[in-house]
């Protein structure tokens, strides 16, 4: 059964039905910044244009098959962000802070989004 992850800028003891959680810490790491925007480097890195200061949460309760679907509209690799059906209890593992290299630059997501918009 793996261990899944919810990031937020909250402090919070329950998620709601309908949040996005991952199997995937370090991706929850960095949705607790708050970002707009998480791009995934070619060398593995991932980065983001997240300002705040986080909680990184662990699952407190066993997730069935049924408790979770796939993101419906996930820019992520397959498998990467599901959305709950029902609440589920939290457990925190940490504060968190963004770290040094993983933020984008202001001229990035500028020009990331010129890319995306086809400017």
């Amino acid at each position: 059964m793996p261990t899944w992850y919810h990031g937020s800028p909250l402090e919070l003891d329950t998620l709601a039905t309908g949040s996005t959680i991952t199997t995937d810490r370090e991706l929850a790491r960095l949705f607790s910044h708050k970002p707009t925007l998480v791009v995934w480097e070619d060398d593995g890195r991932r980065r983001h244009d997240g300002t705040v200061v986080g909680y990184l949460y662990q699952i407190d309760e066993p997730v069935a098959v049924e408790d979770v679907q796939p993101h419906p509209r996930s820019s992520m690799p397959p498998d990467a962000e599901w959305v709950t059906n029902r609440p589920l209890r939290l457990r925190l593992l940490s504060v968190t802070d963004v770290r040094a290299g993983e933020r984008l630059t202001t001229a990035e997501v500028a020009a990331l989004r010129r890319r995306v918009d086809g400017l």
